[in-house]
């Protein structure tokens, strides 16, 4: 009788193992060959299209209802990702994070139609609407929308309702405190990291760019601050003229900024070595408490702005490598997705990032013909992280073995 018991307990013990297992993972088959996967959430702020430059502008806001309907088509939504619907708008303490009320009140004024006389003091030509060259109407309220959908995906993740978060129009990594600039009004990566500073005591946060460009914004709010590792891999050379080896941090932050700027046309291999050779290592070394992540399509070889040659599987690489870097944190990641200039690589090489990211396996075809790169841009690639170790070597003990 003792051993019926014994063995009727057990049983019950694995079924409800096997049914809390079941709600944390989900396995169905598709024709895109889906594999068991943790759910992951999709912040979808309302209103996002509103983030939008004009016509002829490069940003324009249909974007992301683009990207919404291609990866439900290619990906799914059911099961293994969640929409998760933002309706809020930040606010001006939420701002204030990053942010000087001066600029937060030119923004809000342009952004209604109401003239502000010294106007190119806060923003940049190219964040003017290229028609009627002015600021767009409604654009601000949308970019409250898109800090506040970082700051929900980061309290989703840190909150422990999801293990991983992406907020589709995050990564707005140009805009300075007081300055508007590249496409971006609010800072949401900064003001995210802040966010979880503030609300979780957080310590250690790895921000991880891999935008095309430097994020000059991200990189000025946290250039001393060593509760930061800043890692910014973007194409040498150009806008916004920043992010050189050279370029590691000052005072206590000193060793905390990891500029990478690699060459025109560096592809999948130069970005796998770069991970290899230096993201794991300091990330391993850093140990943070959360990671998050921005960059869009624009290192794509059809992108019309940059040359970085990062195919599809390169994006999807990094979203595979990111999965891996989390185990360090317990999983946690926010993903902010935005920029990028093609519409027709744009969702696909979103997809693949998200793809990797979550373990789905990815099978799309490149939109164009692509160029063999050349094997000695790797050998370029190279000469600069060994520049980039010798620059951190002092402040990192796995770099002095």
């Amino acid at each position: 009788m003792k051993i019926d018991y014994f063995s009727d307990f057990c049983i019950f013990v694995i079924k409800v193992c096997i049914s809390s297992i079941s709600k944390i993972f989900y396995s169905k088959e598709r024709d895109s060959g889906c594999i068991c996967v943790l759910k992951l959430a999709i912040v979808k702020g309302k209103e996002l299209k509103k983030y939008d430059f004009g016509a002829g502008h490069p940003f324009r806001g249909d974007r992301f209802e683009d990207f919404f309907s291609f990866f439900e088509k290619k990906i799914g939504l059911e099961g293994r990702f969640e929409i998760v619907a933002n309706n809020k708008l930040a606010s001006d303490s939420d701002l204030k994070l990053w942010h000087t009320k001066q600029y937060i009140d030119a923004m809000e004024k342009a952004s209604c139609g109401i003239q502000v006389s010294d106007l190119f003091g806060f923003l940049s030509s190219d964040n003017l609407n290229p028609q009627t060259r002015r600021f767009p109407l409604g654009i601000e309220s949308a970019a409250r929308v898109i800090v506040a959908s970082s700051m929900l995906a980061c309290d989703l993740v840190m909150e422990g309702s999801f293990e991983k978060a992406i907020s589709i129009g995050g990564g707005l990594h140009h805009a300075k405190s007081n300055y508007g600039e590249g496409f971006c009004v609010y800072n949401d990566v900064v003001i995210c990291v802040k966010h979880a500073i503030r609300k979780f005591s957080l310590d250690r946060i790895l921000v991880l760019d891999t935008d095309a460009h430097a994020g000059n914004g991200t990189c000025e709010a946290f250039y001393s601050d060593p509760k930061v590792l800043f890692v910014d891999l973007h194409q040498k050379y150009i806008y916004p003229g920043t992010g050189f080896e050279f370029e590691i941090g000052e005072g206590k932050g000193r060793g905390f900024t990891v500029n990478v700027p690699l060459p025109p046309g560096a592809g999948d291999e130069a970005y796998k070595f770069v991970f290899n050779e230096l993201v794991f290592p300091l990330v391993q070394e850093f140990k943070p408490q959360l990671i998050i992540r921005n960059g869009g399509s624009d290192p794509h070889p059809s992108d019309k702005i940059t040359q970085l040659g990062l195919t599809l599987q390169g994006f999807n690489y990094i979203g595979k490598a990111l999965a891996e870097l989390s185990k360090i944190c317990d999983g946690k990641e926010v993903d902010l997705i935005c920029s990028g200039y093609k519409p027709e690589v744009l969702s696909r090489a979103w997809t693949a990032l998200i793809s990797g990211l979550a373990g789905v396996n990815f099978n799309l075809a490149e939109p164009f013909p692509l160029k063999p790169s050349k094997r000695q841009l790797l050998e370029e690639v190279k000469k600069v992280v060994a520049k980039v170790k010798t620059n951190l070597k002092p402040y990192w003990k796995h770099l002095n073995f």
